[in-house]
């Protein structure tokens, strides 16, 4: 078998076998295939496409070519998240202790930040004294014991992914949707969990743009999902508009906490609601509704607060996270104010997620510093209306020096109209193995 062969092959369109799928990865990770090789079957892939057992296969493949987690020793249905990244999202610090609350367990292996959405390790390390860093003895006993578990990938995990999302960014490659859907689900394959929701954001703020493309993507990854033995469901939300009021590491996790008090903003507690009883439900804990009234009650009770309370102690954090002595706060804060009046029609996402990188929020470099209590407080959101100088937003930063072009970032990233918008569903679809179903 030549690798030359198996580029022809997809170049001119033609169906790659499972053995020449593993073939490449193989070749890959060992070196036997060139990197400009393996570029060419990139493009060859992203014009021509991959079908849904070719997808799968490349999945498997990937998933398989470093270290797994085994998680069989952990009783129950083991639900995994994942989210394909936004702004203000910090779904996983309220999901994960409301389902574990309900009796699911939760093994969470999660990343830091890119590009302009945040990550869920950089959140939580900015609680002091929190470790996510954990052996695997200890991310399975945690689980074990407590039922929630959140730790750093292993730098083990899934490496073909990283070999081929490094070419993929430099060869223009990246929008592919079946590498794309690979790459995430090779990721949450290796991550050993039974079953599988995925929250994929659309809009400004998200990688996939369009509902369009990103019902696409969720039925790609669904489609793995059932290919490779793991029931996996598909949740569309919306991006054009920052998830909550807060931008930023601990400005997030303090949050968070305030949705587990019952509290929070409203969209925000809407989307975890709505995951957590997708996951509740995928945990066999009854229908749909059933789980949605089984997340009320953990937040009524107090349970899924107490939950986070005891991964945060279990993890090493000096204070209870909702404590003020928990997290950083930023020295310098500046008010931005509506440069007009009128509604707030949008809100480019992506502008707000990349001023707050600008505040310190976010890493300039792969591993760049951060500035845990760096971040944005929003003030007002779309749908409001603004008189003009009325206060829209609050910068939190350490250096006085990064706020002008960061405040500049932010008001760009504002649209204020004199009409009112048409409202959007938080929710947009939903994506199973029988099909999609569209709000």
């Amino acid at each position: 078998m030549r690798i030359t062969d198996i580029i022809e092959k997809k170049r001119d369109g033609r169906e790659l076998s499972t053995e020449e799928i593993n073939f490449f990865i193989d070749g890959l990770c060992s070196g036997n295939i060139y990197e400009y090789q393996a570029s060419a079957l990139l493009m060859a892939i992203y014009i021509r496409g991959l079908n849904s057992r070719e997808t799968a296969d490349l999945t498997a493949a990937m998933a398989g070519s470093g270290e797994t987690v085994d998680l069989s020793e952990i009783p129950g249905i083991k639900v995994d998240k994942h989210s394909t990244g936004g702004v203000g999202d910090k779904t996983t610090l309220v999901i994960g202790p409301i389902v574990a609350a309900c009796g699911v367990p939760v093994a969470k292996m999660s990343g830091r930040g890119l590009g302009h959405t945040g990550g869920t390790i950089d959140k939580l390390e900015s609680v002091r004294g929190f470790r996510t860093s954990l052996t695997k003895e200890e991310f399975i006993m945690n689980v074990k014991e407590i039922g929630i578990a959140i730790s750093g990938q292993t730098g083990n995990l899934a490496p073909a992914d990283k070999l081929l999302y490094a070419l993929r960014d430099v060869t223009a490659t990246i929008s592919s949707v079946p590498l794309i859907a690979s790459s995430v689900m090779s990721k949450k394959l290796a991550s050993g969990s039974d079953r599988i929701v995925l929250d994929v954001k659309t809009g400004s703020g998200a990688f996939m743009k369009t509902l369009e493309d990103s019902v696409r993507l969720a039925e790609e990854m669904v489609s793995i999902g059932e290919l490779t033995g793991r029931k996996t469901v598909a949740v569309i939300t919306d991006m054009d508009t920052p998830l909550g009021n807060c931008i930023g590491n601990a400005l997030e996790v303090k949050e968070a906490m305030e949705i587990l008090k019952g509290n929070g903003p409203e969209d925000l507690k809407a989307v975890c609601f709505e995951l957590a009883a997708r996951m509740l439900e995928l945990g066999d804990k009854g229908d749909i509704s059933a789980c949605r009234e089984l997340v009320k009650n953990s937040i009524r009770s107090g349970n899924a607060l107490k939950k986070f309370g005891e991964l945060a102690a279990r993890q090493g954090a000096e204070f209870e996270p909702w404590d003020e002595r928990a997290m950083p706060g930023a020295s310098v804060r500046h008010i931005v104010s509506a440069p007009r009046e009128g509604y707030i029609a949008s809100m480019r996402a992506e502008l707000v997620g990349k001023a707050s990188m600008l505040l310190g929020a976010g890493r300039k470099t792969k591993d760049g510093p951060l500035d845990h209590s760096a971040g944005i407080v929003l003030l007002k959101k779309t749908g409001g209306y603004v008189k003009k100088g009325e206060e829209i937003a609050e910068l939190h930063t350490s250096s006085r020096q990064l706020l002008p072009e960061a405040e500049a970032m932010l008001i760009q990233a504002y649209e204020i109209r004199a009409e009112a918008p048409a409202t959007r569903p938080l929710i947009l679809a939903y994506a199973d193995e029988s099909g999609v179903i569209r709000y």
